[in-house]
């Protein structure tokens, strides 16, 4: 199988198959794959609208993998109503995030508990599980989501989702940090265009593999039970 080390494809030497990308004690990670970024109202809140062009190819990429059995889990930011969350300490990226893109009107109700904005935009099914209590940019703060993967005895963690320059790229640094091994599905993931390619680039340089959602499931499909 080929990844793509600093944007170059290359066959993945034996060795590291074996460590990223044995399928067993392996999980698939989505991160905020909802409404508050996803949804065409103009009311959304934090819009990522590149990541709507994932939502379909990573119903698929799932369905797929749970067929072979592996455990998927959504992550999805949620914050208290009366703004506890950030009372003292503000999120940076709501101060800077604006210098760049420009006002976001509605961005005091992004991943607001109870809002229509935290509903799923991807398949969810009843034997996934779901992490809700992500508060800032890695899917790992504060929330349990290393206790789940410790009590499921996962080892290799798949990330996909929103957005690829920001919590994808949080997220891989955690996970590498705390020796999960990381895999990153190149289109599977979306982020700001012209960080996105940027952002693979030093995963697949410091943190993990990145490589192509069909190929990665081809692998996983020629491996024994």
């Amino acid at each position: 199988m080929k990844a793509y080390f600093d944007s170059i494809e290359k066959e993945v030497p034996e060795g590291l198959r074996e460590v990223f990308l044995d399928r067993h004690d392996t999980a698939v990670i989505t991160i905020d794959m909802h409404d508050g970024h996803l949804s065409t109202d103009p009311d959304c809140p934090c819009p990522s609208p590149r990541g709507r062009e994932i939502i379909e190819p990573l119903n698929h990429f799932m369905d797929e993998a749970r067929a072979l059995g592996l455990p998927v889990i959504h992550v999805r930011s949620t914050l208290r109503r009366d703004g506890a969350d950030e009372k003292l300490f503000p999120s940076a990226w709501r101060m800077v995030f604006p210098m760049t893109v420009g006002e976001i009107p509605n961005i005091a109700e992004h991943a607001l508990e109870g809002t229509r904005w935290n509903r799923m935009s991807i398949d969810v099914h009843d034997e996934d599980y779901m992490v809700t209590t992500k508060k800032r940019l890695s899917a790992f703060y504060p929330t349990d989501l290393e206790l789940l993967l410790r009590n499921l005895g996962i080892r290799r963690v798949v990330l996909t989702g929103c957005m690829t320059d920001c919590c994808v790229i949080n997220t891989a640094f955690d996970a590498a940090n705390r020796d999960f091994r990381v895999v990153v599905p190149r289109d599977l993931t979306r982020g700001s265009e012209h960080l996105e390619e940027p952002a693979l680039r030093m995963i697949s340089l410091h943190l993990g593999l990145v490589v192509d959602s069909e190929a990665l499931l081809g692998e996983w499909r020629s491996q024994k039970e």
